[in-house]
């Protein structure tokens, strides 16, 4: 991650991009709603793809609405015929290291990875202040959020490693706000990963909207996804009809599995934290979840 500059208000900064990622108040009450379910360590028996060896990977240049976007995507160099897409989503810093580093990862367990670009020119936030800013431009305009997401899968479908039928996205903080929201609009995607992201909103999933699957991991120590929101997702979700996992990690803070979150939260004051183990087993839930809806990758 971009190394960040001091910030007078850090957490009240951090707060407000989780507000406006969720397009509504964090604060939606559903007291009395269902418990989430706490991560077991255990996993659930799924066959994974095995990890291939070799990994090739190239920065991308594509546009949406007159404004130009840089990606990264990442495939298995040794993989024959096409392969299932995934959709990587960043979080509010912008297009760093870390979001590259998780399309690399998906490579290679055989999957064909865009780490795409919310914000435009690939740019990246210098310090939290700037990362509100430019979260704002963007998850305040859903047209303009779901221009740039639209064109980052049209241009992963139509790769010619790429099975275009079968595709996925994973998002993480503000980016699993974005694939959330891509999926309460009906967005066709085989499945969506939520990590720490929030997930309140004022334009809730309608019955029947979205037929893929979706994973959301979630801290249970994470003041931007209180369990009252929680619980309003839960709701949501059964009301719907959709077919949703949700993992709690009891003692996982915001940004959990971005391994740089420990100093960023310490320096800039903000419950930031990364946690080796939420993040290895919030992985294998994926890595699970793509090889149930993938089963012959």
């Amino acid at each position: 991650m971009t190394m960040l500059r001091n910030l007078d208000r850090p957490f009240s900064a951090l707060l407000l991009c989780a507000t406006i990622a969720a397009g509504c108040s964090s604060g939606e009450s559903s007291a009395g709603g269902p418990e989430p379910q706490i991560a077991p360590a255990t996993t659930s028996g799924a066959e994974t793809p095995a990890p291939l060896a070799q990994v090739e990977g190239k920065e991308v240049v594509y546009e949406a609405n007159g404004t130009q976007l840089k990606g990264f995507i990442a495939y298995p160099a040794n993989a024959t015929g096409k392969r299932p897409g995934v959709l990587v989503i960043h979080e509010w810093w912008g297009h760093t290291d870390y979001v590259r580093m998780r399309a690399q990862k998906l490579a290679e367990l055989g999957y064909v990875a865009l780490a795409l670009d919310m914000y435009g020119e690939g740019k990246q936030a210098a310090h939290p202040e700037d990362a509100t800013k430019m979260m704002m431009e963007v998850m305040g305009n859903l047209e303009v959020a779901t221009k740039r997401f639209g064109a980052a899968k049209a241009l992963l479908e139509s790769d010619p490693r790429t099975d275009a039928t079968r595709i996925a996205a994973v998002g993480y903080c503000m980016g699993g706000a974005v694939a959330l929201n891509m999926a309460r609009a009906g967005t066709d995607l085989d499945a969506i990963a939520v990590f720490h992201g929030n997930l309140a909103t004022q334009q809730p999933m309608a019955a029947g909207a979205y037929k893929g699957k979706i994973l959301v991991a979630s801290g249970g120590a994470d003041p931007f996804v209180p369990p009252e929101q929680v619980q309003a997702f839960e709701k949501e979700m059964q009301a719907a009809g959709a077919d949703y996992k949700l993992d709690l990690y009891p003692n996982a803070k915001h940004a959990f599995t971005n391994p740089d979150a420990t100093e960023n939260g310490e320096k800039f004051k903000i419950p930031l934290a990364y946690d080796a183990q939420a993040d290895a087993e919030s992985w294998k839930k994926l890595e699970e979840l793509l090889a149930q809806v993938w089963p012959a990758s």
